[in-house]
């Protein structure tokens, strides 16, 4: 135990250090973070956050070759998975500001007794989304993409797919209350042995062994499996107690509440998105779904940073320095702005070749530009938002970010998409929401933070 408490203070001090030497108290110097502390969290969390959608994105690759009727499947399929994950993030997001703040307070142990009760809580929501998946895959495909064999393609993946629901929880649980005491890479370790055996396993049970779509959820679930059981070690080799504490489960439950009805907005508008690409034409749909994992895996890239001004700025907060974490914020900002449009240029250049990998289809292919100047668009003004986002949510601003996110939903998205739907606009009205969505919640979140209120030092918010 105090092996481990003087390796908290030692790291604390690291931190301190990196942000005051050379700078007095009183210069801007003071209140930034060199860029290697960054770095430092950031790279494995780069590695983490990009590494799912990388092997969705293979997935994707492995699928489309197969035509076009799976690949709209595992589109329609992949976004009501997806929402397990994006609904839920209060296990991820939500564990990492609630152990950040503790491990800048220097009560490390407290900081992963949040991991172990947002473990329980994983185990929990899981097994029911577990059962009610099974119950309602079928219908829930049909509503997506109607009657027919996209929705029937769908139904077949999802009901393999769900047995990972319990396992990808208890992943982003391991995730939030590392990263809150500021270990990024044992996380990456995890996540790449799971991905990395099952981004080969991938391609032999889709085309190999002939078991098509149900082969690449097969794949998913092995991942699944391998990183969960790792995050599961690394709670027991912290010898602290394992049971479960209902008063801090309901604390967490308290902040997820937030993070879930934000969580509700972003999938308004990716749900609905897909389901009116699906019942416009498959060729649609499967644009649609190269196009959206592209949009998925860079958010998570850009996400990177947002992650490591989670865990500084937490940790900032609980050791009362409200000033460093003011300045970490338009720190982070820069930093994703400047990241943006650098994806921007380079997804650009290769807009002509990249579609291209993922499918042969000429249908597909067709459809793909009306989406893919949208996302290019996109990504300096993603950049902002998402690191924004991270401080937020480190600062457990989440009641700010839960409003302002769905109002962007209602006000920019949704009419648009419901204009797309009934006047046949196709990817182009999809994309056209998509943006009028992001473009409201930079205006929120530069608001937000300009006006400080959400710095409340605290080891406890």
């Amino acid at each position: 135990m105090l092996g481990r408490e003087r390796l908290a203070v030692r790291r604390l001090a690291a931190v301190r250090w990196s942000v005051s030497e050379a700078a007095p108290e009183s210069s801007p110097a003071a209140q930034r973070v060199r860029p290697k502390e960054f770095l430092r969290l950031a790279v494995p969390a780069l590695g983490v956050l990009a590494a799912e959608p990388l092997y969705l994105l293979v997935d994707t690759a492995v699928v489309g070759h197969l035509g076009a009727v799976p690949l709209a499947g595992l589109a329609v399929g992949g976004v009501v998975l997806a929402q397990i994950s994006t609904q839920l993030t209060f296990l991820s997001y939500g564990t990492t500001a609630r152990a950040a703040r503790l491990h800048g307070a220097g009560r490390r142990d407290e900081a992963v007794a949040e991991g172990v009760q947002a473990t329980w809580l994983a185990l929990a929501v899981g097994a029911v989304l577990l059962v009610l998946g099974q119950l309602s895959a079928g219908p829930i495909a049909r509503a997506l993409a109607g009657p027919g064999e996209v929705a029937d393609a769908a139904t077949s993946w999802l009901r393999i797919a769900l047995f990972g629901a319990p396992l990808i929880l208890v992943t982003m649980a391991g995730n939030g209350w590392m990263r809150g005491i500021q270990d990024t890479m044992r996380p990456l370790r995890y996540v790449l042995i799971g991905n990395g055996i099952s981004a080969v396993l991938c391609p032999i049970m889709v085309h190999g062994l002939g078991w098509g779509l149900e082969g690449s959820a097969i794949a998913n679930v092995v991942a699944q499996s391998l990183s969960a059981l790792l995050f599961f070690r690394s709670l027991l080799v912290e010898k602290i107690a394992l049971r479960p504490v209902p008063a801090r489960m309901i604390a967490q439950l308290k902040l997820g509440r937030d993070l879930v009805l934000r969580s509700l907005a972003f999938q308004a508008c990716f749900v609905s998105a897909a389901a009116v690409a699906a019942r416009h034409s498959v060729g649609a749909a499967g644009a649609h779904q190269i196009v959206l994992q592209l949009w998925t895996f860079l958010s998570l890239v850009l996400d990177s940073l947002a992650i490591a001004a989670q865990a500084l700025v937490g940790a900032a907060l609980g050791r009362g320095d409200r000033r460093q974490a003011r300045g970490l914020a338009w720190q982070v900002a820069r930093y994703g702005l400047l990241f943006g449009l650098a994806l921007g240029v380079v997804f650009a250049s290769v807009s002509d070749v990249l579609p291209r990998v993922f499918t042969p289809d000429a249908v597909v292919l067709a459809e793909v530009p009306a989406a893919w100047w949208f996302f290019v668009a996109l990504q300096p003004i993603a950049g902002v938002v998402f690191a924004l986002d991270g401080v937020l949510l480190g600062a457990g601003d989440a009641a700010f970010l839960r409003t302002a996110t769905l109002l962007a939903a209602v006000v920019g998205f949704l009419p648009l998409i419901f204009l797309s739907m009934f006047l046949g606009w196709g990817l182009a009205g999809i994309w056209t929401g998509l943006a009028a969505f992001m473009v409201l919640r930079l205006l929120a979140v530069l608001l937000r933070t300009r006006s400080g209120s959400w710095a409340v030092v605290g080891a406890v918010r």
